[in-house]
């Protein structure tokens, strides 16, 4: 009795299902596989990354808001590729030229430096949730693709139900294994993707919060030299 308990065992082993598959199969498993690992390559990195930016930018406003020389807080920092000193560089950078001639148009120069952080902003978010589509696709899509792994798996064992005219779950449980085996690695897939997506999204838009409460202090900062 223990004997065939293992034997089934390791007839049903992951490794023993993915060998015994059909090709198609195969080929669903392994894209999956590889989707699942990307997903995760995905994830880690995109942890470290914000976890960096958090930090970073937490110190570049702190250092930002008590210095009295925007100008040469600007020549230290402002070639940073960290998204806050993007928003701030773009900020310095439009009032330098609107601020460059003999005339001011004050309302007009207001609103330049607001459409050109805004613009960074959006720029800065957009880089960052680049990748963040993988994960999306992957949630939505993996399923649908072991499901496809499941169906061919059933289809086999209706095969092998015809060729050995024999219904009995030692014929057809082989096909069915495999099939299920399909689908859990579908979800096994997916389920990461679509918790992480939802989350990094929502630190994203934190993050664009955050950048946007910057980019409007920096504006009334500079809407007040303004009016100088």
């Amino acid at each position: 009795m223990t004997v065939n308990f293992l034997a089934a065992a390791a007839t049903f082993s992951p490794v023993h299902l993915f060998l015994q598959a059909d090709w198609i199969v195969k080929g669903v498993m392994i894209g999956l596989l590889l989707a699942s690992l990307w997903s995760w390559t995905i994830i880690a990195s995109f942890i470290m990354k914000m976890g960096s930016i958090r930090k970073k930018s937490d110190a570049f406003e702190k250092a930002f808001w008590a210095t009295k020389d925007i100008d040469g807080y600007y020549a230290e920092h402002g070639k940073s590729d960290l998204p806050i000193a993007r928003v701030f560089s773009a900020g310095v950078a439009e009032w330098r030229r609107s601020t460059n001639g003999a005339t001011i148009d004050r309302e007009g120069t207001r609103e330049r430096l607001g459409t050109a952080m805004n613009a960074s902003i959006a720029h800065e978010i957009d880089k960052l949730a680049n990748r963040l589509n993988f994960l999306a696709t992957t949630g939505s899509v993996a399923p649908f693709v072991g499901l496809f792994g499941t169906v061919w798996g059933i289809m086999r064992s209706f095969s092998a139900i015809a060729a050995e005219q024999n219904s009995s779950l030692a014929v057809v449980a082989p096909g069915i294994a495999e099939a299920l085996f399909a689908t859990a690695i579908g979800l096994f897939a997916a389920i990461p993707a679509v918790i992480a997506y939802n989350r990094f999204s929502h630190r994203l838009n934190q993050h664009e919060a955050r950048l946007g409460r910057f980019a409007d202090g920096f504006h009334g900062t500079l809407s007040r030299e303004l009016e100088r």
